[in-house]
């Protein structure tokens, strides 16, 4: 049974939303404003999911693919909408995120770049790509998102040769030295006790954490400094975005002493010590941490291998005295957003300056609210366009405090 449906507003992720009979239907591959016919694939009490039958009235917005396995990869879903189109639904999408949340916010500007032959990171398994909701691996013998060092390695090297398994691999013709693709497998290891899954007794293999590892670190040049990391690691995929990104964190910002919380490998770390006498790190991944102290050499700053919630219950009073006042915060945290005792430190802390980028718009508009409730500005909201053909959503927020705290 299909049904004649009018597309509304895009949401989180790519898809876009209809009703049927008074329910909320996600029609992925759909743009705004378009009649379709569509089949229920997926109806649960509360939503349900539909797949495109038959285009009645396409948008203007709407253009073929450059990817012949567009809709069977699990990456792209915007592939099927002009550029300018999608990175305007993006804005959308960050935009409703903060009104849910009733937070007052300028006019959001874009950051972006090429939207393809952009991608420098990517996972491979078993020398290809995971077909989207399957186990079946793609042979992938060129990405339009991939920039052109990752497309001369899968045109030269048939799947047969490539890395079975897990591999990450990382490329760009700004990496230091001969070698502009890094490819690291990782390893597996078995649990000592074999464990029931589904009543037989199995050693289920793990992968192993990141840990420092000289083979399969790399370094790029990242604008007019050297950036060095583990390819297993997390680094952004989009270098050329990410440049952009530093250049509006660090713009306007200087003075004595500055936090990087959630600091990773330092990336932050390395451009905010031109503006700042000493910067403090805090990551709880030491294995990070480890890069980070490499990237920072020769630097004033302090580093914390803890959680962030635990620097500010345990450190922040001790290093304020230590250091003297914190001029600036710059927060990256990882998608579930800032931690609680964190939120609440930096709305009670006077902090003038807070820059805070994040990967989820969710979780963005909730902790923004709760430090615009303290005082604070929402002075420019950017999206970071990192990942251009996706539903994914990065945004930088540049926070101010106008009025001291009372005391």
């Amino acid at each position: 049974m299909t049904h004649i449906i009018q597309t509304e507003k895009m949401i989180y992720g790519g898809d876009c939303i209809t009703k049927i009979n008074g329910k909320n239907i996600f029609v992925p591959y759909a743009c705004p404003g378009e009649k379709l016919e569509v089949e229920i694939t997926e109806d649960k009490r509360d939503y349900g999911r539909a797949r495109i039958v038959n285009i009645i009235e396409k948008s203007p917005d709407r253009i073929e693919p450059v990817c012949s396995l567009y809709t069977k990869c699990g990456g792209c879903n915007m592939q099927h909408i002009d550029y300018e189109a999608q990175t305007k639904m993006r804005i959308n999408v960050l935009k409703s995120a903060f009104e849910r949340e009733g937070v007052k916010i300028p006019e959001i500007k874009a950051i972006k770049g090429n939207p393809l032959n952009y991608r420098n990171r990517f996972q491979f398994h078993n020398g290809g790509l995971m077909e989207k909701m399957s186990n079946n691996v793609l042979d992938l013998k060129n990405c339009p998102c991939a920039v052109k060092e990752i497309n001369d390695y899968l045109e030269h090297t048939p799947m047969c040769k490539r890395p079975y398994g897990r591999v990450h691999v990382f490329a760009s013709d700004k990496i230091q030295g001969d070698q502009k693709i890094v490819i690291a497998k990782e390893k597996e290891k078995e649990i000592e006790k074999p464990v029931k899954v589904k009543g037989k007794k199995k050693a289920i293999k793990r992968y192993t954490g990141t840990n420092y590892n000289e083979e399969n670190s790399l370094t790029i040049k990242i604008k007019d400094k050297n950036i060095t990391f583990n390819v297993q690691g997390f680094f952004q995929s989009n270098l050329e975005v990410l440049e952009m990104t530093i250049d509006a964190v660090v713009k306007g910002l200087e003075g004595t002493n500055v936090l990087d919380m959630y600091a990773g490998c330092g990336t932050f770390s390395v451009f905010l010590a031109q503006k700042f006498k000493n910067v403090i790190l805090v990551e709880h991944n030491r294995d990070a941490l480890v890069y980070a102290e490499q990237n920072l050499a020769g630097i004033k700053h302090a580093s914390f291998g803890i959680s962030g919630e635990k620097w500010v219950t345990e450190h922040a009073d001790n290093c304020i005295r230590q250091y003297g006042p914190i001029d600036a915060v710059v927060i990256d945290p990882p998608r579930s957003g800032m931690e609680k005792k964190v939120c609440q430190w930096l709305c009670s802390s006077g902090i003038r300056e807070i820059r805070s980028i994040s990967c989820d718009t969710a979780t963005q508009a909730r902790d923004i609210k709760f430090l615009t409730r303290s005082g604070y500005i929402v002075k420019e909201l950017y999206l970071l366009d990192f990942y251009p053909q996706t539903g994914h959503i990065e945004s930088l927020a540049i926070l101010e405090r106008e009025k001291p705290l009372e005391e």
